[in-house]
């Protein structure tokens, strides 16, 4: 359990919402899913930046299978509130083609960074694509996106902590609060 049930930011008071170990213990449980799913396939794991790279990280260390890792930095958000356009601000990857694809994102709200991302990648033509999303909050879809791997389906609840953020800030914590 968190050391800190409650913290206060700037004013803004968080709580506690999902502990360090309860997301630790979903990331392995994850990483043998998949594991098992592309048992005998190398997967290139698609790390979406910035939000995903705790997850990504912890989640590759996890993973016991043949696998490499790519990068690419995409944003549908100001603040709190989705935008409803993504902004494409680093493409670091290799081309996906012929390859096991797996974007590894921190959350899927609205889809519409999910379904863009999915559509970008299918004219590469890979082998497959799938979605490992630490956190899903399905009530706010926006765009068809159902992800493979779920760490954890959440309420709509704006959340930061492991990796999610709030204007850059609060990446750092290893539990996840909610306002």
């Amino acid at each position: 359990m968190a050391t800190d049930s409650m913290l206060s930011i700037n004013g803004e008071n968080l709580s506690l919402y999902i502990d360090k170990e309860a997301i630790n213990r979903r990331i392995n449980q994850l990483a043998d899913q998949i594991e098992s799913d592309y048992h005998g396939k190398k997967v290139t794991f698609l790390c979406v930046l910035k939000g995903a790279f705790v997850f990504a990280s912890d989640l590759l260390r996890a993973y016991k299978g043949d696998c490499e890792i790519s990068f690419i930095k995409l944003s549908s958000y100001e603040g709190t509130t989705s935008t409803g356009k993504v902004i494409s601000f680093a493409d670091m990857r290799e081309s996906m083609t012929g390859k096991d694809v797996l974007i590894i994102e921190d959350i899927v709200d609205t889809g519409i960074t999910m379904n863009y991302l999915v559509n970008e990648l299918m004219a590469e033509k890979p082998v497959s694509i799938r979605i490992a999303t630490c956190f899903d909050k399905p009530s706010r879809r926006r765009c068809e996106v159902k992800p493979d791997y779920v760490g954890f389906e959440i309420e709509d609840k704006f959340i930061v902590g492991y990796g999610l953020d709030y204007d850059g800030l609060y990446r750092n914590f290893p539990d996840v609060y909610t306002k």
